[in-house]
């Protein structure tokens, strides 16, 4: 939460730089703080509910078979932290498809935006996205597949994030792209490829890398805070 909370200006920035208006008719660095009810009240369950999941399918496939040998600890890790993700998506999707609408309207609060998405789409128009965000989580989720200290946590969480976070960027605007797409749309059908061959042909590669500066900053500086926070406190609980 507090991660989220810290850096929620860069990732509005992220969200207006990605979105098909572009920037300064997203509302530029107007609002900076616009959504970030939606970011607040979903960040602890999404976190719990992915660190509960990791954890425990890390221990039951650790508990005996191939998987239990020390050489397919990051195979483990990487399972577990996919399952986690999937699972967390389930909380963060929602929250992040009226997040990124607020952040891209900040003339609408979080709660018209949530009454609209609902009025209009229904329940599913809170779960657009869902598929692409799923892929983007899943293929940054690896973590280190031994036992770390919390610095080292902090310290190979900042660096993976940084790399992952660039590599997925094309995937994080495909799913800006998906969430903030008007309903009936051709982006709002959620095909992947189809959404990012439309980046492509209108804005070229620097469409699909728009708001990469941001997205990497968010991920390694919040990746540092939270894995080495989540390891000290652990470590200190346990």
């Amino acid at each position: 939460m507090c991660v989220d909370l810290t850096l929620f200006p860069l990732d509005t920035i992220k969200t207006r730089l990605q979105s098909q208006q572009g920037f300064y008719k997203a509302g530029g660095f107007r609002g900076i703080y616009a959504g970030v009810p939606s970011a607040a009240v979903g960040s602890f369950p999404n976190a719990a509910a992915f660190f509960v999941t990791y954890d425990y399918t890390k221990s039951l496939l650790g508990a005996g078979g191939a998987l239990a040998a020390p050489h397919a600890a990051p195979v483990t890790h990487m399972l577990a932290a996919s399952l986690g993700e999937i699972v967390a998506c389930l909380i963060r999707v929602p929250t992040e498809v009226v997040k990124q609408r607020t952040q891209a309207t900040p003339s609408s609060t979080t709660y018209q935006t949530l009454l609209a998405t609902l009025r209009e789409e229904g329940v599913r128009g809170l779960y657009r996205g869902y598929r692409s965000t799923v892929l983007r989580e899943t293929l940054w989720s690896r973590r280190q597949g031994h036992t770390l200290y919390s610095w080292q946590a902090a310290v190979c969480g900042a660096f993976a994030g940084a790399v992952a976070a660039f590599v997925t960027t094309p995937l994080d605007v495909a799913k800006t792209r998906i969430m903030l797409a008007k309903a009936g749309s051709t982006a709002a059908s959620g095909n992947i490829p189809l959404v990012l061959y439309d980046v492509w042909k209108n804005r070229g590669l620097t469409g699909l890398f728009a708001g990469s500066v941001p997205r990497i900053t968010f991920i390694s500086v919040g990746g540092f805070i939270f894995l080495g926070a989540y390891e000290k406190v652990r470590r200190t609980m346990l």
